[in-house]
């Protein structure tokens, strides 16, 4: 049987420690302040990163990896486990060109391969969960076809929602549309955000103010989960003491057996914006 390897993008968001422990190889993105270009995660950490967005005069731009960049990626996990299957795990399409630079370095190769290239249709933890999963089963020595049919089935099965501090980096990133950030700032109205099953952000619903909006997150999780038990990963930009009070809310409300904490990182935190928590949920497995 052969070894399965598994790759992702920064924007899974996935903590440094947990990477290395279950072999996870990383391709990161850029982000780029004026003339100042950093690799997501690596060169800039998400502490440094919300301190000169704070202090930038202009918003930052974001990158994705070249293909020659998966390429080698892919090139160097070959060599090392030569035979190795390899399920490459990315941000979704609908944001970024990062899955189509995986597929074009994957077709780059100059030898056979037995690779796969994921759509997560998610970001941040909402990729970290799956690839964190598929690194699991592939060290449990599960094939690279059980792998990819259980990260699906999880993938239909995990919810994620998110609150941001302000509308303007959605935005202006293009992400929502103009009239509704005008609003939402005018009125103090708090989407709930999340990204749907064709990974596009989507609003949940629509409140008056951050109480509400974390009142209705429960609500909302109560409906998705009940009693279930399930695995819990608090994530946040610059606010961590607001991602932990509700990730300690949904604790109260579900059967919570496993919890993470990351941060959001960089590139997603340069789309988002400082001020943004968010939750991922998903049903214990096994």
């Amino acid at each position: 049987m052969s070894k399965v390897r598994i790759v992702t993008d920064s924007t899974s968001d996935i903590p440094a420690e947990m990477r290395e422990q279950l072999g996870i190889e990383l391709v990161p993105l850029k982000v780029i302040f004026g003339e100042e270009t950093y690799l997501d995660g690596i060169t800039l950490s998400p502490e440094q990163f919300y301190d000169k967005l704070q202090r930038a005069q202009s918003l930052p731009t974001t990158s994705q990896p070249s293909p020659i960049e998966f390429m080698e990626t892919y090139e160097r996990i070959l060599n090392e486990d030569p035979g190795a299957s390899i399920i490459s795990i990315h941000l979704s399409a609908k944001f970024s060109g990062t899955f189509q630079s995986a597929m074009i370095g994957q077709s780059m190769l100059e030898r056979d391969a037995d690779i796969s290239v994921y759509d997560s249709k998610s970001a941040t933890y909402g990729i970290g969960l799956l690839v964190v999963h598929a690194a699991k089963l592939a060290q449990a020595g599960k094939t690279k076809a059980e792998i990819l049919d259980e990260i699906e089935q999880l993938n239909q099965d995990k919810k994620l929602y998110f609150i941001v501090d302000t509308l303007e980096y959605l935005q202006k990133g293009g992400r929502i549309g103009k009239a509704s950030a005008v609003i939402g700032s005018i009125l103090n109205i708090k989407p709930i955000l999340s990204i749907d099953n064709e990974g596009e952000v989507t609003a949940i619903d629509k409140v008056r103010g951050q109480k509400k909006a974390i009142a209705r997150i429960l609500e909302l999780v109560e409906r998705d989960f009940g009693r279930d038990p399930v695995e819990l990963t608090i994530a946040w930009t610059n606010v961590k003491d607001l991602a932990q009070e509700l990730g300690r809310l949904v604790q109260e409300k579900l059967d919570v057996r496993v919890v993470h904490h990351t941060w959001i990182g960089p590139v997603i935190g340069a789309h988002v914006g400082p001020g943004a928590a968010a939750i991922f949920i998903n049903r214990v497995r096994g």
